[in-house]
């Protein structure tokens, strides 16, 4: 997946989208560009996109805008990129659903290694659900489908997970009624090799329990341990 990976870049430099879109197709990616929130959503509608790299100070619709519209109706990947070195940003970009962010000063390489990464993360936990039994993961009324990476409730509701929710909440499910401290979360969730700052594990935990809890305010599902990290609270079955 990773080397033939549908990449769609939305910036509205066109400098940028061309230094852009001949690095990564120098790497093996299909790339396509929009420079825009409507040239965006027809991308997304016309082709098959595997990730989606957004720039979040466009003209007329803001990349958080733009993120937030897609979760409400998809779980494909994001990399939000900022000019700003704001943790103000990171923090908003994550508690959309973004998968990760770059500040614009990066290194071509370093973003092609958090494509890799992100890329990766969804290969490794989506395997098609014809190449394999089903696994899925029950807790309380909740059934988590890890082969279609979705989450039900007890209704069926189908609830939609970034793809950093969805990594994390696996780490939280495939360890149960355990003490899990932040970064024994980011490596679960995200490998040893990923650099992220403690914050982003807090701001994933903040969205889940506003997904998964009665009162996000008082969590019986996720529970906050003074001076240790979380803890996942439920009995989890396999079937």
């Amino acid at each position: 997946m990773t080397t033939m990976a549908n990449l769609l870049v939305v910036d509205d430099d066109r400098d940028i989208l061309d230094l852009l879109t001949g690095f990564l197709q120098k790497h093996g990616y299909n790339v396509s560009v929009a420079e825009g929130g409507q040239d965006m959503f027809a991308a997304l509608e016309c082709e098959s996109i595997d990730l989606v790299i957004l720039d979040i100070m466009l003209r007329n619709e803001d990349g958080f805008s733009l993120c937030k519209r897609l979760r409400s109706t998809s779980n494909i990947p994001v990399i939000m990129l900022s000019a700003m070195a704001d943790h103000t940003d990171r923090v908003v970009g994550l508690e959309i659903g973004a998968d990760d962010y770059l500040t614009k000063q990066f290194d071509q390489r370093e973003l092609l290694a958090r494509v890799k990464s992100v890329l990766r993360r969804v290969r490794d936990q989506g395997v098609h659900p014809d190449e394999v039994a089903r696994l899925v993961l029950c807790f309380g009324s909740w059934r988590l489908d890890v082969t279609r990476r979705e989450l039900r409730s007890a209704n069926q509701s189908l609830v939609l997970l970034s793809g950093g929710e969805f990594e994390l909440l696996l780490a939280f499910v495939e360890h149960p009624r355990r003490v899990l401290t932040r970064d024994q979360l980011m490596d679960l969730a995200r490998g040893p090799s990923h650099t992220a700052y403690d914050r982003s594990i807090d701001v994933q935990v903040s969205r889940l329990r506003h997904k998964l809890e009665d009162d996000p305010k008082n969590p019986d599902i996720i529970r906050t341990i003074r001076n240790g990290g979380y803890m996942f609270t439920p009995a989890v079955t396999r079937t």
